[in-house]
Parts: structure tokens; sequence; C-alpha cells
């Protein structure tokens, strides 16, 4: 499947849901906060870098304030395509009412939506990740640990050499993982 821009001009999300967060669902919360600005001054400069389409894997949480961020700055920029990678269509139907909400209305106004596969199966998110970072160059994450999809997702993306982005949100500060160029 085609993306709406070159790899080169792609970049994929990923994060932890509100449950590994140190603020849980509160975005109110100072911490949070920080980060959606860290993370938006991040995206104003790979807009300007050339990046155009965004890819969010829709999970609650890390990847909501991604897309978020995103339409937020298309609504600057109309030449943004977002793109939502839903791991299998029922993804939100066992979430709360508000979760639903929220993850119908992003998806509303993504620009493509693509269902990675139609049915849950134990490799489904792992796949949808892969999808992701198949068809980008940069990668946004917003990781505190060293276990989980998370993780497995930003060491599959250094695996390809695609240039990373980590935002540690028990802290102010971000870490830059350049592209490996010896990859390409």
């Amino acid at each position: 499947m085609e993306t709406a821009y070159p790899t080169m001009r792609t970049c994929a999300f990923t994060g932890h849901r509100p449950e590994k967060l140190p603020w849980g669902d509160n975005e109110n919360d100072p911490g949070c906060m920080a980060l959606k600005r860290r993370i938006l001054s991040v995206l104003r400069e790979l807009y300007a870098r050339g990046i155009r389409h965004f890819i969010s894997g829709m999970a609650r949480g890390s990847d909501f304030y991604f897309c978020e961020l995103v339409l937020k700055l298309r609504d600057l920029y109309p030449d943004i395509f977002v793109e939502a990678a839903v791991p299998f269509r029922e993804q939100s139907h066992s979430w709360s009412v508000k979760d639903r909400s929220l993850y119908d209305y992003l998806i509303s106004r993504c620009d493509k939506v693509t269902v990675v596969q139609e049915e849950y199966t134990k490799g489904c998110m792992q796949k949808r990740n892969k999808y992701m970072i198949d068809r980008s160059s940069v990668l946004l994450a917003v990781l505190s640990d060293s276990e989980g999809g998370t993780k497995h997702t930003v060491d599959y993306a250094i695996r390809q050499g695609i240039e990373v982005y980590i935002f540690d949100p028990r802290s102010d500060v971000y870490v830059n993982i350049p592209m490996r160029f010896d990859l390409l």
C-alpha cells in the first residue's frame, strides 16, 4: 500500500498508554503539558525539514497526544497528511465511552485510515508498528521503560536505521538518535 508521501517525508508515532504515564489520564498535569510542548516543538522542526506525512497507531494515551498535535499543526499547514494506522478494526470497542469518543473524533479528522488487519490476533499490534516504521524515516516515541511494545517499536526503528526521538515522560528532555545512513 502506498503512502501519500515518500518514506523520507514520513514520521510515525509510538508511546505509552495512560497506565504507564506518570499522570495517568490527567492531561492537565504540568508534566503532560510540558511533554506536549516538547513534541509540538519537534513536529514543527520536522515540518521545516520537509516531513509532511504523519502516522499514528491510534492507541490511548501518547498516540492520541501525537495525533491531536499534528492535527493542530495541519490547521496551520494544510499540506500535512495525517494517517491513522489501526491494528484491527475493533481496536476501540472495549475502551471507555470517553476514549472511544476521542478515538472516533481523531479518526474522522485523519486523511487516511489504514486497518492493518480485520480481527485481533496476538501479534496485530506489532504488525501495526512494523507497518508504520517500514513507511517512515522518523519515529517519535514516548518511552520511559525498557520493555513492552513501545520499546520493541523503538528497537525495530533503530535496527531499520531511521531517526528516532525519544521523549521520557518523567523528564523535560528528549533524545535524538540520528538516521543511520550506512544502512541506506
